[in-house]
């Protein structure tokens, strides 16, 4: 079964709706010894179709229009965060202490870009923040010692595992053991009528749905920054004691408003919210905001007929399911790091291709159940996991398509835009279906800076 075709059944889509996709082959794009281009064609691909089948269920009977995928647009897409430059300046990626170490029998991968994450980590080692002590600290310990005692300490490490070391795991039968895409249904309530779309271009398949975004770094943002350019009125909401990264913020932040709020002392405006909302998409880790009455079944009996969207890294599930975890910490940990490492060490894909594969999958999965909502009603619930989506990759992912154009480069598939944050070069979005959108219809604007009310 080709990636596409595994990606769409995960979604529930009707098979016959497939023969409305075509694709751009660019040889040379996301090069890997794993199949990235694959999955990361698949994974924009089903979403594409996902939102030319809700525009068309919106504006009529009509024919779902037809989708095209450039491996050109995935691949400059899925380094949107490599792309940006800001007034001419390039973000950087990764904080000094966010790297392999060499430990005393292997490697570890730490992430400490955010200050919080950091000092956990110097804590765990008792170091110093200079990265020649925190380099002599790992050398003097096993791999598996330090990825316990700074997830003790509340950090973020993980000791580098081949593919059978993982497959040994706990957290990999747990994770083996779930579909790509998880899909449910919390109520029977009617089904919400959407409102036509308004004739003229461009097909806006999500116009007039309200998207409470309630993520962080990447899948999440991903996927909602991909909703906003189909349309749809995403506001993300932050705590004004966990600030984001000013150029991450801006990177995911195409087409969104920000704003602050205290989960616990502004708890009526978020019901205020909530209770207009057609979508609350979550990316913390799993469990974490349950105890502000934001699990997916206290969410819809307060707003029946929402659908919720989790993302996390791990999975809600198993022994690391309540783990924190980013996309490079999951390569380490279930073999990709292993496989696209050589003999001087450890390796990695040539993107952050889970995070963007997966959110990706979970804006599919949002806009299939608005589809699936129109016809039969429900509350729904729709989960993907960073890791589920690597086991996926792992296992090949499916028939490989040669042949086709050389990428010579992302530069086709890059905007430039005002912004209140400066003047931006970003990644186009690789969405692209007949009658669509080409372009975010909003810059985004400084982290926290909008009111937080529907617009």
């Amino acid at each position: 079964m080709t990636p596409i075709k595994y990606a769409w059944s995960e979604l529930g889509g009707d098979p016959a709706q497939l023969a409305r996709v075509s694709g751009v082959v660019r040889e040379g794009a996301l090069p890997a010894r794993l199949p990235v281009r694959e999955v990361a064609r698949a994974c924009v691909g089903v979403c594409a179709l996902a939102g030319a089948e809700l525009g068309a269920r919106r504006a009529g009977p009509a024919r779902v229009p037809g989708v095209r995928v450039d491996d050109g647009a995935v691949a400059t897409a899925f380094s949107s965060e490599r792309q940006l430059l800001v007034d001419g300046r390039a973000p950087v990626a990764f904080a000094p202490l966010s790297r392999f170490w060499r430990t005393a029998d292997g490697w570890v991968r730490t992430h400490a870009n955010y200050p919080h994450h950091r000092e956990r980590l110097l804590r765990a080692l008792d170091v110093p923040g200079d990265p020649d002590s925190v380099g002599a600290a790992m050398a003097e310990r096993n791999a598996r010692d330090v990825e316990d005692a700074v997830y003790a300490a509340g950090g973020l490490a993980v000791a580098l595992r081949t593919p059978e070391e993982w497959a040994a795991h706990e957290q990999a039968a747990a994770v083996a053991g779930r579909p790509l895409v998880e899909r449910g249904r919390l109520d029977g309530v009617r089904a919400r009528a959407l409102p036509p779309l308004r004739d003229g271009a461009p097909l806006l398949p999500a116009a007039g749905l309200r998207v409470l975004d309630l993520t962080r770094v990447l899948a999440g943002p991903v996927a909602t920054r991909t909703l906003a350019l189909l349309g749809a009125d995403v506001l993300r909401l932050d705590a004004p004691h966990l600030p984001e990264l000013p150029d991450q913020h801006t990177d995911t932040g195409f087409g969104k408003r920000s704003a602050l709020l205290d989960l616990t002392a502004d708890r009526r405006r978020f019901e205020e919210l909530l209770a207009a909302a057609d979508v609350v998409v979550t990316g913390y880790r799993p469990g974490a905001l349950d105890r502000f009455g934001l699990s997916p079944e206290a969410l819809a009996e307060r707003r029946p007929g929402l659908v919720v969207a989790q993302v996390s890294a791990w999975g809600a599930y198993g022994p690391w399911g309540g783990r924190r975890g980013f996309d490079s910490l999951v390569q380490v940990a279930t073999g990709i790091a292993a496989v696209e490492g050589s003999a001087e060490g450890p390796g990695a894909l040539p993107v952050q291709a889970l995070d963007h594969g997966t959110g990706y999958l979970l804006a599919a999965a949002v806009l299939r159940a608005l589809t699936e909502q129109s016809y039969d009603g429900g509350s729904r619930v729709v989960r993907v996991a960073l890791a589920r989506t690597a086991a996926w990759l792992m296992e090949g992912a499916g028939a490989e398509v040669g042949g086709g154009e050389v990428f010579s480069g992302p530069e086709r598939w890059l905007g430039e835009a005002g912004s209140p944050v400066g003047r931006l070069r970003y990644a186009l979005s690789p969405v692209c279906f007949e009658g669509g959108p080409v372009d975010w219809t909003r810059p985004p604007g400084p982290w926290g800076a909008d009111p937080a009310a529907w617009a």
